[in-house]
Formats: C-alpha cells, structure tokens, sequence
C-alpha cells in the first residue's frame, strides 16, 4: 500500500457494504473496476462485514454495524450514535487518507453505518468530494417518499418532523426519533449540503425532484446508470411468461402485478424474496393468476429467466431512481413493461422499446401486458434489440466513465 502514486490518480471509493448486496454497490463495484482498468489506483473504504470481498485496505474499515441483530442495550446506545455521527468513521478514513491521499474522493451510500461525519473530514483534507444519490434521502429522511404504501412528500419545505409524525421508519416512534435527530444533525452541520462539492444523480427525475426540495441545481450532475451489454446475450429463445425480478417488497407494485396478471390471464414468474412473499403468494391462489415464485436468482440462472421472458415487468408504486434492471433486461435483448412513476419513464421509450402503464393501475397494467402478449415474438425482439442499441451509448459504461472523468476534473481532481 504506497503513500503516493507519482503521476497517477487515486479514487477514494466509499460505501457502506464492500460486497454486491443491492443496485448500489453493483454501480460501486462496476465503478472502481472501471477507473482501475484505466490506471488509477483504487482505495475502497467501507464497514467490517462477514460477506465482504478481500481487501488490503480492510484494516481501516469501520466496525460493523447490522441491524435487527442480538445485542446489548449498552451496544444499542452505541450503535444509534455512530447512526448519527461516527466518530470510528472520521478517524479511519483520516487515517486512510493520512497512508493514500486521493485524487478525488467518491461516496455512494454512507447513512446509518459510515453517516456523513466523513465528509467534514475529507473537506478539511482539501479533497473533492462526490456523492452518488441512490436514493432520496438528501430530501426525505427516511428516504423513500413512501408512507402506508403511497408517494409521500409531508416533509418538503423542512418538516422533517413528519418522519416521527407518521412514523414513516418501520412504524416505529424510537427508530423514526433516531432519523429526525440525525436528519436535524446532519443539515445543522451541513455534512451533505456544505462538504459535498457535487452530488451525481442517475435520472433527471431525481434530480429536478432534488431542485423542487431546495437543492441548488448547481451542485447536481446527471450521469445515468450503466451496463456493458457486451457482456450480456441476447440470442435467447422466447419463452411464454414476463418476469419480475427484484425485491418482495410493498414499495413494488407487486400486488397489482399479479391482479393485472389475473386480468390478462398472462403467465408470470417472480424472481426474489422480500417481506410480501407470502401475502402475495395468497393473492395469486385467490385471484387465480398463474404466477410461480422462484426465489432469489442472480448471474446466468437470473440472465436466463429474463432472457427467455416475452419481457420485464416494473411495476412500481415508488419513485424509482434508474432501475439497472432495465438496463440488463435491455442488454438481454428483452422489452420492458414500466411503471410511468420516477425514474422509468426516462428508460422505457414507449412502444419502441417496451411499453408504460400507470403505476398502481392494475387494468391499466393488464391491458399493457395483453398489448405485449399480443404481439409477435419477432416484434418483441426487435424491441429488445431497439433498447439494447439505445443503451450501447446512452448507458454504456464508456459514457459513464466519460462524464465521469469531466466531473472529476471540473473539481480538480
């Protein structure tokens, strides 16, 4: 591990998990493999964790902290003040930087387990400092916009005591308090307005959604989402059902995927678990939709499921950022049935590269999936091919690594 790298350049990769564990950290990983195949040196910092990937670098990583596990009231106090405002984090990565000083430093995600505490301690180092917004969480604090399953904006215009209000952090007082005050904290101090120098948002939504809540548009750069589709196939062969691939979850829109499923009597397979699992499992048994639950997929067996899809289906009721799921689905050479919701729309060129439906509109949804069904599998193709021509440069990761890059040397890095 050198001190310094004579005439090089050195990217400080930040985020919480130093393992691929959501979309997040696949742009992470995606992201330091692609600046360390152009020759700079890459240092990650990130949390201690079981399931991550070797690192010389894991020593100044910060300890773990996971929540929903067995631990002390003591360890609980401990852990719901390092939420707020780690110290371990601002010591380690000064530390980190002490040994390998960067030539830009870029975050990903960093709440409740690193917590913003280090940007104050990169800003004072005299570094640039990036963030990606994966989420909303730079205007709602708990970071979805989303209370009892519906979009949610109460807290816009500062009133961010509607987070403890509404109880929007998993119906809990003591969790929601806990985000109020480290919200509080944290725009108190500015760590994510004062120490930032830029924030990169994936989809335009996100970011005029970000200028509506304050955000000087300025200090936002859009630089979407990337797959290199040369490492995809697309000579699948059709099979007769959509997919949906993802997370179990309410925010999803699943529960009117499979009503719409029912509608249009199509053939739908879900790939993934989540807390709705079961709820929708009994949803499908009353409404007679033929959907089949296969659990979590991931690499070639996941490629296939879609691949072989008439397409994919998104059917949020959130808002999305930019979903890599349709990227890849595109990649695979497959069309896309998106909720018009956040940052879909921005990735679904309707009736040329799949087809949009209103979000939360099971007939709407139906009638989209009967419009596909409809068509011939040679139609279907050549939609999957129009979207995989139209990602092989607007997202291509030699996009991403060019906007990038100007980013980086625009702050003098």
């Amino acid at each position: 591990m050198s001190r310094s790298q004579p005439g090089g350049k050195r990217l400080l990769a930040i985020n919480n998990y130093f393992y691929r564990r959501g979309g997040a950290e696949a742009v992470f990983f995606d992201h330091m493999a692609m600046f360390a195949q152009i020759g700079w040196d890459v240092v990650p910092f990130a949390m201690q964790h079981e399931n991550n990937v070797p690192s010389p670098w894991s020593g100044y990583f910060v300890s773990e902290i996971e929540y929903g596990r067995q631990t002390s009231p003591l360890r609980k106090i401990a852990q719901a003040a390092s939420v707020i405002y780690s110290v371990e984090a601002q010591r380690n990565i000064a530390r980190l930087i002490a040994q390998a000083r960067p030539s830009v430093a870029h975050a990903h995600n960093v709440y409740h387990h690193l917590s913003p505490a280090i940007f104050s301690t990169l800003k004072e180092a005299g570094i640039p400092v990036v963030m990606t917004a994966h989420d909303l969480k730079l205007a709602c604090p708990s970071y979805k916009m989303l209370r009892a399953g519906k979009v949610c904006e109460d807290c816009r215009g500062g009133r961010i005591y509607n987070v403890l209000r509404h109880r929007c952090v998993k119906d809990s007082i003591p969790l929601s308090g806990l985000v109020l005050v480290e919200t509080m904290l944290h725009r108190a101090l500015g760590l994510y307005r004062d120490k930032l120098d830029r924030i990169v948002v994936p989809s335009r939504f996100y970011l005029e959604k970000l200028v509506e809540w304050g955000w000087p548009r300025e200090k936002l750069t859009y630089i979407p989402n990337f797959v290199d589709v040369e490492g995809f196939r697309a000579d699948w062969e059709e099979g007769d059902y959509v997919v949906f691939a993802g997370r179990l979850a309410p925010e999803k829109g699943l529960a009117t995927l499979i009503r719409a499923a029912a509608l249009a009597k199509q053939r739908l397979i879900l790939a993934g678990t989540g807390p709705e699992e079961a709820a929708l499992r009994e949803l499908a048994a009353q409404t007679g939709a033929d959907a089949q639950f296969v659990g979590h997929l991931s690499g070639q067996d996941l490629h296939r499921l879609i691949g072989q899809s008439r397409a994919l289906v998104l059917p949020s009721e959130w808002y999305e950022n930019a979903p890599i799921s349709i990227l890849e689905a595109y990649a695979l050479g497959r069309p896309v049935i998106g909720a018009a919701i956040g940052g879909i729309p921005e990735m679904v060129r309707d009736g040329e590269t799949g087809l949009l439906a209103a979000s939360g509109d099971a007939e709407d949804l139906a009638r989209k999936l009967s419009a596909l069904a409809a068509l011939t599998a040679a139609r279907r193709a050549e939609m999957g091919r129009a979207g995989r021509e139209w990602i092989a440069w607007e997202f291509s990761a030699a996009a991403y690594r060019d906007r990038t890059l100007a980013l980086y040397e625009a702050l003098g890095s």
